[in-house]
């Protein structure tokens, strides 16, 4: 039985961003789906089905922080990959104590994005399995 294609939550205000990590998400057989701001993310019944989010940290509105606090309290324990491009040791803190499973820095390197996509879907793997592969 072929596996599921993990579904991809991208969420980012910067339309060139937004659309480019779709682009590569796409170009490494994912399904995407993205959202111009946390407010449609959150918004969206789809939303709950995604497998891992890559999410901006700062954007007007609601914020990455503030998506993360509410799927945090919602205890949906979806990977987050966050992303910034104001990065400093205190946006790093608060996204890995929010519990994102990687933190990038924009420009993302599209290999490290991958890589942390794919280590973010193997360890909701085994969480929701309960072992090791």
């Amino acid at each position: 039985m072929p596996a599921k294609c993990p579904l991809i939550a991208v969420v980012d205000d910067e339309d060139c961003v937004r659309r480019s990590i779709v682009r590569l998400l796409r170009s490494a057989a994912m399904t995407t789906q993205a959202y111009a701001c946390g407010d449609d993310f959150l918004q969206d019944a789809a939303a709950l089905q995604a497998d891992c989010v890559v999410l901006d940290l700062h954007m007007p509105r609601v914020s990455g922080f503030d998506v993360q606090a509410l799927l945090k309290r919602q205890g949906r324990r979806v990977p987050v990959v966050a992303i910034t491009g104001h990065d400093s040791p205190q946006t790093r803190a608060l996204a890995l104590a929010g519990g994102a499973c990687a933190y990038l820095r924009k420009p993302v390197d599209e290999a490290l994005l991958l890589g942390a996509i794919a280590n973010a879907l193997v360890q909701r793997e085994v969480n929701r399995t309960g072992a090791a592969t």
